[in-house]
């Protein structure tokens, strides 16, 4: 944890005590497990429609209400998840059974029902984060409030909290898988064996395209056809969330919004637990420590894969570090 003295000049990059379960040491072991063998973890949600103030809407998740008092955690999916993400249920079931609060953001047009308008969530879309964050502080001004993001929701904390500074109203943030470099990483999920990842978004991602335009008009600059023929992100995002989101193309879109560029201006205390053999990315866009604000901790472990981290439990059930280890430094956070 940082004191955030003066004296500090840049943040630090701790290596993980992270081990591996025996049996899944391997990066894409790490990654697909949970997806195929976890059962969903349970969690009783209570959903609110919040209006945002162009005139669409996010849906949310409460949870752990029963826990009056404590401390807050906006919970921020990664790229086609939602309420019914594993590791999102695993990490508040962890929070709750510490007297926390949570409340799970389902990003705009990411949910079974579309949403209003054309627009997409994206890796650069912070601004209904942000909205939340002080919605949320506006309600409830005397709750201490944290943040917490996986993967895409990972990328998108990290800007939201550069974005706002010194005046982000959390107290902390805890997120891991992070895509610090968004053209490597499209580029490493077209090779390989990333490329059944990346096939399964797409067609996650087809379906989500489908569902909305019907309901919503399709804009003149977007290309629909090329959107759900597209063989790649960066074929998918120079043909719809570039014209939709205002980039000139998936080159520019990734360029200004790769996280690894706004590390330097984070002012809250963050954690951001990565694994070097995750197979979404390369290990080069791991960002140095230069390149840290003196509030980020950047906890590097060899193995994990892509929002896996799964170690032994004591009988050599297969437990989920991450989930205790975000819980585990926002608890420490929350008590200076």
């Amino acid at each position: 944890m940082h004191d955030g003295s003066p004296t500090t000049t840049h943040g630090r990059i701790v290596r993980s005590g992270f081990k591996p379960h025996p049996l899944l040491r391997n990066a894409h072991l790490q990654t697909l497990f949970s997806a195929l063998f976890r059962p969903l973890p349970a969690l009783e949600i209570r959903r609110e429609r919040l209006e945002l103030p162009d005139g669409d809407y996010v849906d949310l998740g409460w949870c752990g209400e029963q826990n009056t008092g404590g401390p807050l955690a906006v919970l921020v999916h990664g790229l086609t998840g939602g309420f019914e993400s594993k590791y999102l249920r695993g990490t508040a079931r962890k929070l709750i059974a510490c007297g926390w609060r949570c409340v799970l953001l389902q990003l705009r047009g990411g949910g079974e029902e579309p949403n209003r308008t054309a627009w997409q969530y994206n890796h650069g879309d912070s601004r209904d984060l942000r909205y939340l964050w002080h919605e949320l502080k506006r309600r409830e001004p005397q709750t201490p409030l944290y943040s917490v993001g996986w993967s895409l929701g990972a990328n998108v904390t990290l800007k939201a909290l550069a974005e706002e500074g010194e005046a982000a109203p959390i107290t902390a943030a805890a997120v891991a898988s992070v895509p610090f470099e968004l053209k490597p990483c499209a580029e490493t999920l077209r090779t390989g064996f990333a490329r059944l990842y990346q096939n399964k978004m797409l067609r996650e991602l087809y379906n989500i395209i489908r569902r909305k335009h019907g309901p919503v008009p399709v804009p003149p600059n977007v290309n629909l056809p090329a959107t759900l023929a597209a063989k790649d992100f960066f074929e998918f995002d120079d043909a719809y969330i570039a014209p939709i989101a205002g980039y000139n193309n998936a080159l520019d879109y990734y360029a200004r919004c790769s996280s690894r560029q706004f590390l330097k201006d984070i002012r809250k205390p963050t954690l951001i637990v990565h694994a070097l053999d995750d197979p979404f990315m390369r290990p080069d866009i791991v960002p140095k420590e230069s390149e840290l604000s003196p509030q980020v901790t950047l906890e590097l472990s060899r193995r994990g894969g892509h929002v896996g981290f799964i170690t032994a439990g004591t009988f050599g059930q297969p437990a989920y570090w991450l989930e205790q280890r975000l819980c585990d430094f926002l608890s420490v956070e929350s008590n200076p």
